[in-house]
């Protein structure tokens, strides 16, 4: 005997949730946009918080109860926009920013934008909808035109971190590149090298502009030559540095030291001189070209110190730009009317003994 109909399951109807992607469609205007209409923050015309506003009351959309808190502009979470938290410099540099922010209450909000900075607008305004007081950008983020404008269109200060290229008007805390270049290259020259490669980099690379820029003047300060041939662009990954160094030096065997554009470079040259029938060091720059290639970079890794012999590097210490960065940046989510600042900070030498 069938059951009665009351008694078979019930058909349940899914009701779908309205998100903030549904209300900026329904309003014609951008997710970033709805965001900042919820959080009371930018400057948004009257005419499109209406729009938004409609848009809501006719979707039924359920306002988030964090995001109404945000009103005061004070969420306690910093973005951090870098390309890859692998990279050594990178990670030590996000511990030093995380380590002032925590200090002073604050949560660091960590995206990624890919290794040729393609994500960059949509790590924005991801941060954007999560209401952010502040921002920094890291690195060699390439695509950047406009983004000041819109940060001050909609509140949100802005501090670059180890960026050569800063944003015009915005703070930027960096490295000196050039003059971490001379001191690399000065040091080489006297220890008696005068035929003296640079390896690694990109040409679109504005911190390899630098670097360059104070390994040539260096030449001509001593007046030594400078082969554009010996300047040779790399990966920054140590299997394809190791190629470029050994096919470098099987090429022109009269090379007697190498710049490396990042700490990765010279453990991958390292490996390339081995491979060449070289060794590593300045000992013997007597003998036929020495058969020593001196081995110099920038940055540091804990691999550097257990190569045979240990690398010697020129660093800027990426923990006290990430402190510098976040103290500047909390500076300026309370004084937003303060001058930009560019601060550079000093290198120091690692001597050890590849040179």
């Amino acid at each position: 005997m069938p059951l009665p109909r009351r008694f078979h399951c019930t058909e349940v109807k899914t009701i779908k949730k309205i998100t903030i992607t549904d209300v900026a469609l329904q309003a014609g205007v951008s997710v970033t946009t709805v965001s900042l209409v919820l959080s009371g923050k930018g400057r948004i015309s009257a005419t499109t918080v209406e729009r938004v506003n409609r848009a809501i009351e006719q979707l039924g959309y359920v306002r988030n109860r964090q995001a109404a808190t945000l009103r005061g502009g004070d969420s306690g979470v910093i973005g951090l926009i870098l390309r890859d938290i692998c990279e050594p410099f990178y990670a030590e540099m996000t511990a030093g920013l995380s380590e002032v922010l925590e200090a002073n209450g604050k949560v660091l909000f960590l995206t990624q934008s890919g290794r040729e900075g393609q994500g960059l607008m949509r790590c924005f305004d991801t941060l954007l909808q999560h209401g952010v007081d502040g921002m920094v950008l890291a690195g060699g983020l390439r695509s950047v035109s406009g983004l000041r404008e819109k940060a001050e269109e909609q509140g949100v200060p802005l501090v670059c971190a180890a960026r050569s290229n800063g944003l015009e008007g915005v703070d930027v805390v960096r490295p000196d590149n050039m003059q971490a270049a001379k001191m690399a290259t000065e040091l080489l020259i006297k220890r008696g090298h005068s035929q003296i490669a640079y390896l690694g980099g990109q040409s679109d690379s504005l911190t390899r502009a630098e670097r360059l820029g104070g390994f040539c003047a260096t030449l001509v300060q001593y007046g030594l030559p400078f082969r554009s041939e010996w300047i040779v662009e790399c990966d920054c990954q140590q299997q394809a540095a190791a190629q470029a160094a050994e096919q470098l030096l099987r090429q022109y065997p009269n090379i007697s030291a190498l710049v490396c554009h990042k700490a990765s470079v010279a453990l991958g040259a390292y490996f390339g001189i081995v491979r060449s029938g070289r060794g590593i060091g300045s000992e013997g720059m007597d003998s036929f070209y020495g058969q020593q290639v001196a081995l110099i970079g920038f940055g540091d890794v804990p691999e550097a110190a257990l190569t045979q012999p240990p690398l010697t590097l020129v660093s800027s210490s990426a923990r006290e730009v990430g402190r510098s960065a976040a103290s500047r940046l909390l500076q300026r989510i309370q004084q937003r009317d303060l001058p930009p600042q560019d601060v550079i900070l000093p290198p120091s030498l690692i001597p050890r003994g590849s040179v």
